[in-house]
């Protein structure tokens, strides 16, 4: 309890990893009972390899409304262990936090250097272009002028990246991942705001799904989280924002590598001055056709700035000017919400370190140099960058200047293909193909539909607007749409899983927020002037992923209510109606409970149906990584004679899903042995416990003790209401013929493995579920639009995640069923 105290002292640090639970206080004696038992247990082992029936599931969800209606008090348990590890005699334990580990200056430096290109690459060229923007709109009339807006600048230096993004917004990245897309998915596994609802409970003990709260008073927490879950308004409100955020994040990696290429092209203006804007344009077009194909004395006036009475005398003199140019000051900050998105390459100490130390510095002194260069040549209001530049460094600094400005489209490239694999992941954005890059880190991906994409739309808004005005106000309203969804965010992320004073949370989003609404206001004056280009390319943008989003819910929905009843598989019999072939079937759909009608079309159309089937779903979880060990569930559909199993196959957002399909089948048949194996011992271990006692108990306690001593607890069986087997299961043939009643769990077992092994012998085939959904008849106009053009063009061109195992002909078959909705 000591160590979640001082972690609570020290803000947003992680505390240990140990799990808070709500109960309500009729079952205090009991839960401290149970709490204590597992304690005593060493580690509180739950269903981990196995999830629930449909039955239990809803049952659970019941009482969990009902106990949220009471009154409820907070309990600490131990960290829940995957039964995989169980069965390796191994317990997982949490890394110890990283403060905790021993500081090295020079690793520390080493890595922050690194960041310089990745992270910092798209602020860092804010100089280029902020003050020509800016004095576009507000022209020179004294000295004070310029101390105004230098004074502007650097305040919006300090509070958004510095403040906001570097001290505050990094904190809230997913396991190392940032973005908007590492934000929501924060919030979808602390509270259940996914319209598609295909989370089991079993995820809940998953390594990854165990959030360190960094308090121990949850009360408020409780409150907005059961918000969130009852209204269908916020649930809708919420996707909406991270669908608006991801528009405008792209739109902003277009504009990115158009603004920045363009001002340092510009300055050949100033080395050449006879140099025309079409040239300008042509070169810039080269250079991102080059960079897509390959992926000053300051004088002491300046100081003065850092008074902020210089933003009050700045709006004083000419107040809507002022107004105006706040579209520009804010392109000082661009690049901030790039720093958080890709977060993923390093820690983020070492990001902290980086910005406070050398690239916060070196933007002041930037900005500083120029303000004093426009203080003494007032009328040089026009590349102000290269103007203040010495005439003997000019070529040097025009490279390098060049070179910088590639550096940031780049950068900004990457940040989306990292938002786009999270949303792809998440189920908001068609599957697309992801290249990764690298062996060694998974975070190095390429995805050439959009990096060429993205190429196209940055040649059209420089062709389009030929200039960087226009450009830097497209560029001005995308940052601040970004800007304002991580505030929103960011704010849910204090509430619901930091836990933050309620004076924080308001501190934060009532000062951030209201800056970033009159930035956002100043930006929307300058639309016409470049900025409706943008907001139409967002909204196209918005449509694909909305259209997306609706079509796969609609999909999922008819998927589930066409499913197969357990009550007619044990009409059909353990044959199923059909002859028992050799082999192992992998019945692939979405569905992540019952017998999908898939299978009934299978059963009813060919001669025969293999000996074990598999339900197999691929399930993508709102969290980074799945570890290896806790890849597959499993479960048993209907009795052991039937050889029917149903698996998920769960991978994180920054998981390689591009596995051969002899590795997943090796990887699955492995799971399916070990989760049998632990069944047999559960039910050994109740068979035991009903002869040993006379009286069943309530809560049966199974302890488990493993030959390295640790002790498990199996409180919750897998198969409460599993009868066991009285059948035999023959090495030498695929069918299940009766025979003598066999009471032997390890014999039983025996069978069983050795019959998996025989139909893993004779071949996996795989029987994928394609369906189409189309609207109904009776559906309105816009309805049939989306549904049976739209969506089914995304859709049919589109990758689905069992493609990507580069499966063979021979060995799949796939059938598509229409189903209206």
């Amino acid at each position: 309890m000591a160590a979640a105290e001082s972690s609570a002292a020290t803000g947003m640090r992680k505390a240990p990893s140990m799990e808070w639970r709500w109960v309500s206080t009729e079952d205090d004696d009991d839960e401290e009972d149970r709490a204590g038992a597992a304690a005593a247990a060493v580690g509180a082992v739950g269903r981990g390899g196995s999830f629930e029936s449909e039955e239990d599931e809803d049952g659970e969800d019941e009482d969990d409304e009902e106990e949220e209606k009471g009154k409820q008090r907070l309990i600490r348990t131990v960290p829940s262990v995957d039964w995989f590890d169980v069965e390796g005699n191994e317990v997982s334990v949490a890394q110890e936090v990283e403060d905790s580990e021993e500081f090295d200056f020079g690793r520390t430096m080493f890595l922050a250097l690194q960041t310089l290109a990745v992270v910092f690459g798209d602020i860092g060229i804010g100089p280029l272009y902020t003050f020509d923007v800016m004095f576009n709109k507000y022209p020179i009339h004294g000295e004070e002028d310029v101390l105004g807006a230098l004074s502007l600048v650097l305040y919006t230096l300090i509070l958004t990246p510095l403040v906001k993004y570097v001290l505050v917004v990094l904190w809230a990245n997913d396991d190392g991942e940032g973005g908007i897309f590492a934000l929501y998915s924060l919030i979808c596994r602390n509270a259940k705001v996914s319209l598609i609802p295909n989370q089991v409970q079993s995820e809940k003990r998953m390594s990854s799904f165990r959030l360190k709260l960094p308090t121990r008073e949850l009360e408020r927490s409780i409150k907005v989280k059961a918000k969130l879950e009852s209204s269908l308004l916020w649930k809708k409100l919420l996707l909406g924002l991270v669908l608006f955020g991801t528009s405008m994040f792209i739109s902003n990696g277009v504009i990115t590598p158009a603004m920045s290429v363009l001002s340092a092209v510009s300055g050949l203006k100033v080395g050449i001055p006879d140099t025309s804007q079409d040239v300008v344009v042509m070169i810039s077009v080269a250079l991102l056709v080059i960079l897509f194909s390959v992926q000053s004395l300051y004088g002491p006036t300046a100081f003065k700035a850092f008074n902020p009475l210089y933003i009050i005398h700045y709006f004083g003199r000419n107040p809507f000017q002022a107004w105006l140019s706040l579209g520009g000051c804010l392109l000082c900050a661009t690049g901030s919400e790039a720093i958080f998105s890709n977060l993923c390459y390093f820690p983020v100490r070492y990001v902290q370190y980086m910005f406070v130390l050398l690239v916060l510095p070196c933007l002041v002194l930037a900005y500083l140099g120029q303000a004093a260069f426009l203080i003494a040549n007032q009328k040089s209001s026009e590349l102000v960058f290269f103007s203040s530049t010495p005439s003997g460094f000019f070529w040097p600094i025009f490279l390098v200047a060049n070179l910088a400005a590639l550096i940031a489209s780049r950068t900004m490239t990457v940040a989306i293909f990292q938002c786009l694999k999270q949303s792809i992941a998440l189920g908001c954005f068609p599957r697309l193909k992801i290249v990764h890059t690298s062996r060694k880190f998974m975070a190095k991906i390429y995805i050439p539909v959009v990096n060429w994409f993205l190429l196209v739309s940055c040649l059209g808004f420089i062709v389009l607007f030929r200039n960087k005005y226009d450009v830097g106000n497209a560029y001005a309203i995308a940052e601040l749409g970004v800007m304002i969804m991580a505030t929103v965010y960011v704010t849910i992320i204090m509430l619901l899983i930091w836990e933050s004073n309620i004076i924080k949370v308001l501190s934060f989003v009532i000062t951030f927020l209201f800056l970033e609404l009159v930035f956002f206001s100043s930006t929307l004056s300058s639309v016409g002037g470049g900025g409706w280009a943008l907001l139409i390319f967002a909204s196209v943008l918005l449509l694909i992923m909305f259209i997306w989003n609706y079509g796969s819910k609609l999909k999922y929905d008819s998927e589930v209510k066409q499913k197969l009843s357990k009550d007619l598989m044990r009409k059909l019999g353990p044959n199923l109606g059909t002859i028992r072939a050799p082999g192992l079937g992998l019945v692939c759909s979405d569905i992540v409970k019952g017998v999908p009608a898939i299978f009934g079309h299978f059963l009813t159309s060919l001669p025969a149906i293999h000996s074990i089937i598999v339900f197999v779903c691929i399930r993508n979880v709102p969290v980074p990584v799945v570890p290896q060990t806790e890849r597959f569930l499993f479960q048993r559909v209907c009795s052991r004679g039937y050889h029917m199993f149903r698996c998920i196959a769960r991978y994180g957002y920054k998981d390689k899903k591009q596995e051969h399909h002899s590795v997943f089948e090796r990887l699955l048949i492995e799971g399916l042995e070990k989760y049998i194996q632990r069944e047999a011992v559960e039910l050994s271990l109740q068979s035991e416990g009903d002869v040993d006692s006379d009286e069943e108990p309530p809560t049966p306690v199974k302890i488990i003790t493993a030959p390295n001593g640790s002790l498990y607890s199996l409180d919750v069986p897998l198969l409460a209401d599993y009868a066991p087997s009285t059948e035999v299961i023959p090495e030498a043939s695929c069918s299940t013929p009766q025979h003598e009643p066999v009471l032997d769990y390890a014999h039983n077992l025996e069978l069983e493995l050795a019959f998996i092994k025989q139909s893993k012998q004779s071949g996996a085939v795989y029987l994928i579920d394609n369906p189409i959904i189309k609207a109904r008849k009776d559906s309105w106009f816009f309805k049939k639009l989306m549904i049976n053009y739209f969506f089914a063009f995304l859709r049919n061109n589109c990758r689905r995640a069992i493609m990507l195992m580069s499966i063979p002909h021979s060995n799949m078959m796939q059938v598509r069923m229409t189903s209206y909705v």
